[in-house]
């Protein structure tokens, strides 16, 4: 039975895991060392301070490379997800590219339209540098699939660039058909997997991908310390460095290793490692638990992205008849996302929302709810009664929820304009 009383703390329920997450304490643990005995530069050669560092950055690449079934080598280290991009995608751009900078028809890239930014904003940067792009618009469901990868090949394509799982949906593309299907063409594949890694078995080798880009805050690491695993056989991928200078991380990536950082990384990847089936199950049953009590208590609640192919923690609900900041501030005991992102100048209903042509009213009533590792099920009763309180509250100030309940057809209404 769900009662308001189900959550014993007065704190807000963190269900924002797929913004960040918090340091796990074995990670905290890990690192701290680094910060007081251990504090060497990893590229100071000649004492026991460096080379402890380096020891340090090399243990937690093999525990990186573990994580994903690659080879230690094939780890760079990055400050996130967001670097991990932009030197795969550029990177990558500039070694294969058709033709010199400064001309046109350097070559062709394939994304989708409701890739995260830090995906999207560098192809069309690329694009204002002589590239052409595609952006697959996604079905309904959210779901990128190997076809839509094809039917959009060209024979000047050099690179495809599609998330494993969406940041906002939790929806899973088929990251391994594409895989396959850009080995046999030969072109370079490159997946944002921000929000698999960690969460869901991974195999970098078996999947034929090529280039992959991961992050540590997302996996219960600090922040400011990712990676980018880039294939070093059949087929060997070369990249252009985007920064010059001590040559660190071969030559990939120069500066002054975050040693504590990369450290803990390296912890959190051993911990998903170990952990990741048992907790993805109790997530899942948590995460469905979550969505059938919402659905079975508030009517016109939709779950937005495919049913089944979507990561265990993630859900995105919209909830008719209600606008999103006002909802947010119903459930602000719930520390969660919106479906509307924030502009200087602006509310704008998700693009990764529209791109499903999920209409704007719905858009602007959506909730990311995101459970983690230390999500109890008391918490997602009291979430529940939350969001049930919330959104009743809001529809009894609403005229069109009115109209709705005596069967009007609102597509059917005429506005007069003012």
């Amino acid at each position: 039975m769900l009662s308001s009383n189900s959550s014993t703390s007065n704190s807000p329920i963190y269900l924002d895991h797929a913004a960040t997450t918090r340091c796990d304490p074995k990670v905290v643990e890990a690192m701290l060392p680094y910060f007081t005995e251990m504090f060497g530069n990893a590229g100071s050669r000649n004492h026991q301070f460096g080379w402890q560092a380096e020891d340090g950055i090399e243990i937690a690449r093999e525990h990186a490379a573990k994580l994903i079934g690659a080879q230690a080598k094939e780890v760079i280290f990055t400050s996130g997800s967001t670097e991990s991009n932009n030197l795969a995608i550029k990177g990558a751009a500039e070694i294969y590219a058709r033709a010199a900078a400064g001309q046109t028809g350097r070559g062709h890239i394939i994304t989708a339209a409701h890739e995260h930014k830090a995906v999207l904003d560098p192809i069309r940067r690329l694009m204002r540098e002589g590239f052409d792009a595609t952006f697959i618009q996604p079905p309904a469901d959210g779901v990128i699939t190997a076809e839509m990868v094809k039917a959009a090949l060209r024979p000047d394509t050099i690179l495809v660039s599609i998330m494993w799982a969406n940041n906002e949906l939790g929806t899973i593309n088929e990251v391994p058909q594409i895989g396959r299907l850009c080995h046999e063409k030969e072109v370079i594949f490159h997946t944002d997997a921000t929000q698999w890694v960690g969460k869901m078995p991974t195999n970098v080798e078996a999947d034929q991908i090529d280039l992959l880009s991961w992050s540590g805050h997302k996996m219960y690491g600090p922040k400011g310390v990712g990676g980018l695993y880039v294939r070093r056989r059949k087929p060997r991928v070369r990249l252009e460095a985007l920064q010059d200078g001590g040559g660190q991380e071969r030559g990939m990536r120069s500066g002054t290793q975050n040693v504590s950082g990369i450290v803990g990384f390296g912890k959190a990847c051993e911990l998903c490692f170990n952990e990741m089936e048992s907790e993805g199950k109790r997530l899942l049953a948590m995460r469905n638990r979550l969505e059938t009590e919402l659905k079975k208590r508030i009517e016109v609640t939709v779950v937005n992205g495919h049913p089944t192919k979507r990561l265990p923690n993630i859900s995105n609900i919209s909830f008719g008849f209600v606008e999103g900041e006002s909802l947010m501030m119903g459930v602000r005991e719930i520390a969660c996302s919106s479906g509307s992102a924030c502009t200087s100048a602006s509310l704008e209903p998700s693009y990764v929302l529209k791109s499903l042509g999920i209409g704007d009213d719905l858009a602007h009533s959506s909730l990311r709810l995101s459970l983690g590792r230390w999500t109890t099920e008391a918490e997602i009763d009291s979430a529940i009664v939350m969001i049930e309180t919330a959104v009743n509250h809001l529809r009894r100030l609403s005229p069109l929820y009115d109209l709705h309940k005596e069967g009007v057809d609102l597509s059917k209404i005429v506005w007069q304009a003012h």
